[in-house]
């Protein structure tokens, strides 16, 4: 890359799934990145504390560009406690670095601030677009979404070019729901969740990281943007599709009312809801998909993380 070219980028949940992958790949192509850390900086880090509202503007200068993707992971069982924190750790985070951003005198260019097609709600076979009305008022997730959001509306304001990466579910061995799903599945124990008809917008992890790095130096890129792959797939093909790749079967189904006994309300909200999402702006912004269909992109991480 070109010195002249290269980017400061603050990235927060740089430790993350998605954050730890990002990093990596910024540092190869040459820009410069500084994790947002909670605890005592060390070289390079900048400190911050969204709790407490604490991140100083100074500490953000000569930063070209913020990658925001620090949240509470919804991935467990949700009590109360935990809905709360969901909630805070996206919304805090999210004003307080578009707070910070808009008051400098020299602003980031860019602020990629992360999101997620659970925004939608569960829409059964409806094809969504960024230009899809968002979910219902009563859907935690979409309730979260829209908060989150609206958490850089600062930054907007401010003349930040803001957008909203609408992820999908992620794959990855390293974690998240497919990190979950080799255990059983290698074990012959996978199959369908409840119906198996649900839609599930699915990305690999290189293609969310080069996503990422695509929004953020394409100027053209602004507001809502979904990172899915254009080829959603109902569960049941997912399930079976990972067994096939695994050399396994896929053939015992978790019933509907198992998964809401152990989940509780995120089963209904993650595990059974069906969101058939395409990643419209990404194909009229001429990305390029590296994993378009499911089984390379399975057989594509499987592979390069072992």
């Amino acid at each position: 890359m070109d010195h002249s070219s290269a980017l400061r980028v603050a990235v927060s949940g740089a430790g993350g799934l998605i954050g730890s992958a990002l990093v990596q790949r910024l540092a190869a192509e040459g820009h410069r990145v500084a994790p947002l850390v909670r605890r005592t900086p060390q070289g390079g880090e900048i400190g911050w504390d969204p709790e407490a509202g604490r991140l100083h503007s100074r500490d953000l200068q000569g930063v070209d560009a913020i990658i925001h993707l620090a949240g509470e992971n919804i991935g467990t069982r949700w009590t109360e406690g935990r809905k709360a924190r969901i909630v805070a750790s996206r919304v805090k985070g999210t004003r307080l670095l578009s707070e910070t951003a808009s008051q400098m005198a020299h602003r980031p260019r860019v602020m990629i601030s992360a999101s997620a097609v659970g925004i939608y709600g569960n829409r059964g076979d409806e094809i969504l677009t960024e230009q899809s009305p968002l979910g219902g008022a009563h859907d935690f997730l979409v309730v979260t979404g829209r908060q989150w959001e609206a958490g850089a509306d600062i930054a907007r304001a401010a003349g930040i070019r803001v957008v909203h990466p609408r992820f999908g579910l992620v794959l990855s061995r390293r974690g998240g729901a497919l990190g979950r799903m080799l255990l059983p599945f290698r074990l012959g124990l996978g199959g369908r969740l409840g119906p198996g008809s649900q839609w599930m917008s699915w990305i690999s992890i290189d293609d969310v990281v080069s996503a990422l790095i695509f929004l953020m130096t394409n100027a053209a890129a602004v507001g809502p943007v979904n990172v899915t792959s254009p080829e959603p797939v109902r569960n049941r093909e997912f399930t079976r599709t990972l067994g096939r790749v695994l050399s396994r079967p896929a053939v015992l189904p978790v019933p509907s009312h198992g998964l809401r006994l152990i989940f509780g309300e995120m089963a209904d909200a993650t595990l059974l809801t069906s969101t058939r999402v395409v990643p419209q702006r990404l194909l009229q912004l001429r990305f390029q998909f590296q994993h378009p269909a499911l089984e390379p992109a399975l057989r594509a991480v499987l592979r390069a993380e072992a």
